[in-house]
């Protein structure tokens, strides 16, 4: 037998063992545990903060569409051209471009920052005029831009960088993506009246005023031709005004040209404006898009030009707005400006082009008219549609308002946004007896 003195140390050491075992057996319980926990966060995305965005106002109409299986429905929301069977349209001067360009045998070298130099030499000659005396003075800058939203993007970069504070002033109604592209540059901006409502017109007088009142050296964003989306522009009369006006408070006139050519029919006609304010001397800014008017919608190809008081002021603006575009996308694309600098520089092929954008601006006259026509004589209430025939370009504004607008999707299949903007360039002969009821419908029962 033991005695109990000779078990103690026993009983100790067995004590021991028996914590030791536990102590394991806890440790990795716990770090099991804690791998397990680390494993569940780990899992856990990083980007659970980020919300979904909405669907944007102008390109979610095109998705809409698409989902739509109606016989019925109609596409008059995106501004993009369409043929009287509403098919997209290549112009056959882009066509014969491209041929000459694969012939030619022309590289995929990177282009320089500022872009192709025959491109910038052409766009600038075809917004002010070959023989203007700031292109031959050498003081415009200009930059080939991606497209007429990557040139404003540029030139909204350049405003918060060397005019920070500034506020560009923008129209109300406009494009819905010109105060996304100040918001994300930074630069604060504020509205001035455009559209008058009451008569489906331009509210001149308040766009004066909010001119007038506006801190000395502001910026005004104006459309240059072909307003989007009221296509409602002023008169020859009253652009002199407004250069008056802005040339008094020492604003700077930013321009957005979007449809030079496409919206008369004529490329001095639509450059007008822009001209107007050169030859007094003033200083602008002006963004050029060839979406439009050469159907080149997916090569997103325009410009942003600064035209100044000197050269050497050009020649350092010009600098400047290439350190900008360095490190958002480095060189600009070369299909799209090879294509523009092809049409624009052989005589033969600029004629073409000419024709073409006057045949595509005279087919959305006609149904404009048309539009005009069948609405003047359904509606028996004697009500004025004539703002139809009196706005211009790809885009009419009905004066319907959202529910108004819901209407004319939800019960007629017609897709717009809900401004009330519709886009003719996407409508047929066909189709304006149908649109001009769905109108009328919306107009007199939706409230």
């Amino acid at each position: 037998m033991y005695r109990i003195d000779d078990l103690i140390p026993f009983l100790v050491n067995e004590l021991f063992d028996f914590r030791c075992s536990l102590c394991s057996f806890l440790c990795a319980f716990v770090q099991g545990n804690a791998l397990k926990a680390m494993s569940t966060t780990t899992n856990v995305s990083r980007f659970e903060q980020v919300t979904m965005a909405p669907a944007d106002p102008i390109l979610g109409v095109s998705e809409a569409f698409k989902r739509d299986e109606s016989e019925k429905k109609l596409n008059l929301g995106v501004g993009a051209y369409r043929t009287e069977d509403l098919q997209p349209m290549v112009l056959e001067v882009v066509k014969k471009a491209e041929r000459k360009m694969l012939e030619s045998g022309e590289n995929k070298e990177y282009l320089p920052i500022e872009g192709l130099a025959a491109f910038n030499k052409a766009t600038a000659e075809l917004l002010l005029g070959a023989d203007n005396a700031a292109i031959k003075e050498n003081r415009v800058a200009t930059i080939q831009g991606l497209s007429g939203t990557g040139s404003l993007r540029l030139g909204a970069a350049f405003i918060q960088r060397y005019f920070p504070g500034t506020t560009v002033y923008i129209s109300n109604p406009t494009w819905g993506n010109h105060m996304n592209i100040f918001n994300d540059a930074g630069v604060p901006w504020k509205h001035y009246r455009y559209f008058d409502p009451k008569t489906v017109g331009l509210d001149f007088e308040g766009m004066m005023a909010d001119i007038e009142n506006a801190p000395d050296g502001s910026i005004m964003l104006l459309h240059g031709c072909a307003h989007n989306p009221t296509g409602v522009d002023p008169t020859p009369e009253q652009w002199e005004k407004i250069a008056d006006l802005i040339e008094k408070k020492n604003h700077m006139a930013f321009f957005d040209v979007a449809y030079q050519g496409f919206a008369s029919g004529s490329l001095d006609q639509d450059a007008s404006s822009v001209r107007r304010f050169v030859e007094r001397g003033m200083e602008v800014l002006v963004a050029q898009s060839y979406s439009k008017n050469l159907g080149l919608y997916a090569e997103r190809i325009g410009a942003i030009n600064a035209v100044v008081s000197s050269a050497d002021a050009a020649a350092r603006v010009r600098s400047q707005l290439k350190r900008i575009a360095r490190p958002m996308y480095s060189n600009p694309p070369c299909h799209g400006a090879r294509i523009v600098a092809n049409v624009v520089g052989d005589a033969k092929m600029f004629d073409e082009w000419r024709a073409e954008m006057q045949e595509m601006a005279g087919r959305i006259k006609t149904v404009r008219q048309r539009l005009f026509d069948e609405l003047s004589s359904k509606d028996k209430s004697g009500k004025d549609w004539s703002f139809v025939l009196k706005q211009i370009g790809m885009f009419s504004f009905t004066g319907l308002n959202k529910a108004q607008s819901d209407n004319m999707t939800n019960k007629w299949h017609i897709y717009m946004t809900k401004d009330g903007r519709i886009s003719l360039a996407g409508l047929n002969l066909a189709k304006c007896e149908y649109l001009a009821d769905a109108i009328i419908d919306s107009y007199y029962n939706v409230q």
